[in-house]
C-alpha cells in the first residue's frame, strides 16, 4: 500500500485514495470531497479499479498485507509489536498483601565464593509499586524501584560478597493497587530490615520455599497485611521495655544454670532454647519460625543423646505465655515417648526450664 492506491472500506460503505499514514498501522484516506479519514490499515484494501464486490475485496484482503512507507519492500506483519496482555489472575486468599524480599546463591553449591540475586515477590492479588533503598550513612541510596503484577516475583540484581558490607540495611516502601476494578486501599508500606553479612556464608541460611526452586533467604516485607516490624525506634514502645525491665531488676535474680561439664549422666546437659542463645539475629523470621528452629535444636539433642541411658537433660525455655514449653510436651508425649520429663529445679534454673531423662 503505497500513497495515490485506490481503497475501499472493509467494515462500511465507500473508499477513497491513499493520502499518507500515522505510523504503521494507520492510513489517512482522502475521499471525494478531499476530507482524510485516519484509518486502521486493516479495515481498508487496495482496489485496482471501481469493483467493489464482495468476492474482489475477499480476494484482496487475502494477500499479504502491505504497509507504508517510503521503504515498505521489508516489511513483515509479524514485526508488528504484540499490543495484547492478558489481566492479571487473582487467587482466593490473594487480597491480603503479602510480599518479601528474597536472595537467591547463584551457586548454592559453591555457598562461599557464590554470587547472590536480589528478587521482589508480590504474593497477593494487587499490583506493587516498591522502592528498594540501601542505608548510605546518615541517608539511603536507591538500588531500584517499579512495579510488580499480582502473584508474581521481579529480578532486581545480582551482587557479590563485595557489596555485602552495604546492604546491612535495607528499605522496601509499597503503594498496592489493582487495574480496571474497584479495590479496597492498602495502607502505604515502610520497612526497614537488617541484613546479617555473616548468614550469606552459611548454607542452612538458604532454606526450601514456596517461591523458587531452588534454597533461598527470603524475609518478610509485610504478610496477610502486617508489615514486618520495622527498625525504626517507637518511644511508646521503648518506654514500655524499658519500665519492664526495670520491673525485672526489681524481682530476685533468676539462678544461673549449671552447665554439664563432661558427658557425666549425674551432671545434666543444659541448653538454652531462648532465640537469642540459639540465633545471630531473628530480623526476618516469623514467630513460626523462631518457634520451629527452638524445636529442631530440641530434636536433635534428644536423638544426639538417646543412647545415653539415664542421661538427664535440661531446656532452657522460660516461662512466657508457654507456648514453646507446650510444643515441647508434644513432642515428648508422641515423638519420644520413651524419654521421661518434668519441671527443673527452680533453685537451679528458675522458673521455665524442663528436665528429660533418656530411658
Amino acid at each position: 500500500m503505497k500513497i495515490g492506491d485506490k481503497v475501499r472500506f472493509l467494515s462500511e460503505v465507500g473508499g477513497g485514495r491513499v493520502a499518507g499514514f500515522q505510523g504503521k498501522d494507520v492510513v489517512l484516506v482522502e475521499d471525494e470531497d478531499g476530507f482524510q479519514i485516519p484509518t486502521s490499515v486493516a479495515d481498508v484494501v487496495v482496489v485496482d479499479d471501481d469493483d467493489y464486490s464482495t468476492r474482489r475485496i475477499v480476494e484482496n484482503k487475502m494477500k499479504p498485507a502491505a504497509t507504508v512507507a517510503d521503504d515498505d519492500s521489508d516489511y513483515d506483519p509479524a514485526d508488528r509489536p504484540v499490543t495484547f496482555k492478558a489481566p492479571a489472575e487473582e487467587r482466593k486468599g490473594g487480597d491480603m498483601l503479602s510480599a518479601y524480599l528474597a536472595f537467591v546463591p547463584v551457586d548454592v553449591k559453591a555457598i562461599t565464593s557464590s554470587r547472590f540475586e536480589t528478587y521482589f515477590v508480590n504474593d497477593s492479588n494487587y499490583y506493587m509499586h516498591y522502592v528498594y533503598s540501601v542505608a548510605e550513612g546518615a541517608g539511603w541510596q536507591l538500588r531500584s524501584t517499579g512495579e510488580v503484577e499480582p502473584n508474581t516475583k521481579l529480578f532486581i540484581e545480582e551482587f557479590g560478597r563485595d557489596e555485602l558490607g552495604t546492604m546491612e540495611r535495607v528499605c522496601i516502601q509499597l503503594l498496592a493497587y489493582k487495574r480496571d476494578k474497584p479495590f479496597l486501599m492498602k495502607p502505604a508500606v515502610d520497612v526497614q530490615l537488617r541484613i546479617d553479612p555473616v548468614k550469606f556464608y552459611k548454607l542452612h541460611t538458604f532454606c526450601e520455599n514456596d517461591f523458587f526452586e531452588q534454597p533461598a533467604l527470603v524475609l518478610a516485607v509485610i504478610e496477610n497485611d502486617k508489615p514486618a516490624r520495622p527498625l525504626v525506634i517507637d518511644a511508646k514502645r521503648l518506654k514500655q521495655e524499658m519500665m519492664g525491665k526495670a520491673a525485672a531488676d526489681s524481682q530476685p535474680s533468676r539462678p544461673q544454670p549449671k552447665h554439664a561439664g563432661a558427658d557425666g549422666k549425674d551432671e545434666p546437659l543444659v541448653v538454652d532454647l531462648h532465640a537469642g542463645e540459639l540465633l545471630e539475629t531473628t530480623a526476618g523470621m516469623s514467630a513460626a519460625d523462631i518457634l520451629n528452629y527452638q524445636l529442631e535444636t530440641f530434636r536433635n539433642t534428644i536423638r544426639q543423646y538417646e543412647k545415653q541411658k539415664g542421661k538427664k537433660i535440661v531446656f532452657i525455655h522460660g516461662k512466657g505465655e508457654g507456648v514453646l514449653r507446650h510444643a515441647l510436651v508434644n513432642e515428648l508425649r508422641y515423638r519420644f515417648k520413651s524419654c521421661q520429663y518434668q519441671d527443673a529445679s527452680f533453685q537451679e534454673y528458675g522458673y521455665g526450664a524442663t528436665q528429660v531423662t533418656i530411658k
